[in-house]
């Protein structure tokens, strides 16, 4: 999903922030018919931004493997998100750093879980599994009757991206990817936590470096020296830019005149998206029950969105740190 992470993924994905996305966003009233449209531009931007840079971490697994590229790609964002949000180092209770290294740690855990799936299936059926995750953590969130639609839609839509049995798919990589999944809405319950422990991004940033100091090591041991090349290194970043700095910079203009809901069911829309991307770049393409399954679970997580909003006032899932 977006980190962020999604970065990640992901949904995606906003970032931790002191004050709620709904209380930063004018009434849509006050805007007009079109008044959101940049907002939605820029929402949309990030999650193609999130997808697209995927689909190039992809492209650089054989240079690097799956853990090399969330190396660089973890070490690339911590550094930018560091040097551009300065966080403040004193002042912070050991709950305030338990809680900032937990969230590090399922970053990390949902990004090497992620790119492990793509490593083994294609890109649109990983991220509309992993979407599950947090549309679990939606349905338990509502706990209301209806939410049994949404889970069955989202259960009919991995039934046929399966075909019936995961045949198509690597067992493996489907593993992964749930496992993303489950990470996401860890990363969702801990975003939340940080935000309210740390001013403005700076429990991101430094939970970024949390979850990049961990995963060097396993960069090492996959990639060792390859890390250092010079192209690599370059992609890596490129990788970085688009999956985490770019598109959190873009989501949280966005959040700032966009209402919660709306963000929400626009973030629902990052299967589709990348099932576009991996056509677009990898040459992925897809049978006519995997788009309806990816459909499905689109349907199931606007749904399930448009449930919890109506019931309370439900912040938006975070972007996900693919």
């Amino acid at each position: 999903m977006h980190e962020l992470d999604q970065a990640p993924g992901p949904p995606v994905t906003a970032a931790p922030s002191t004050t709620s996305p709904s209380q930063t966003a004018p009434s849509a009233a006050g805007g007009g018919r079109f008044g959101s449209l940049g907002p939605v531009g820029l929402v949309l931007a990030g999650g193609i931004s999130v997808q697209f840079g995927g689909a190039l971490a992809v492209t650089l697994m054989p240079r690097a493997g799956a853990l090399g590229v969330v190396t660089l790609r973890l070490l690339a964002a911590a550094v930018v998100l560091l040097l551009v949000c300065r966080p403040r180092l004193r002042g912070h209770s050991r709950t305030d750093w338990g809680t900032v290294i937990v969230f590090g740690i399922t970053m990390g855990a949902m990004n090497g879980l992620f790119y492990e799936a793509v490593a083994r299936i294609p890109l649109g059926p990983a991220v509309t599994l992993e979407v599950l995750g947090p549309l679990t953590l939606s349905v338990l969130a509502s706990r209301r009757a209806i939410n049994a639609l949404w889970a069955g839609l989202a259960l009919a839509g991995v039934f046929l991206l399966g075909g019936g049995g995961f045949s198509d798919l690597d067992a493996t990589g489907v593993a992964f990817a749930l496992g993303a999944g489950a990470m996401w809405a860890a990363y969702i319950v801990f975003s939340a936590r940080t935000g309210r422990r740390f001013p403005q991004a700076d429990g991101l940033a430094l939970a970024m470096a949390v979850a990049a100091l961990l995963f060097l090591p396993l960069g090492i041991a996959e990639a060792g020296t390859r890390l250092l090349d010079p192209t690599t290194v370059a992609l890596g970043s490129a990788v970085a830019l688009l999956s985490s700095v770019l598109p959190y910079t873009l989501e949280l203009l966005a959040l700032r005149r966009l209402p919660a809901s709306t963000f929400a069911i626009l973030m629902s829309l990052e299967p589709a998206i990348a099932a576009t991307a991996g056509f677009l770049i990898l040459g992925q393409s897809l049978t006519a029950a995997q788009a309806a399954a990816i459909a499905l679970v689109i349907a199931a997580s606007i749904g399930a969105v448009r449930t919890q909003v109506g019931r309370s006032k439900v912040p938006p899932l975070p972007a996900e740190g693919q």
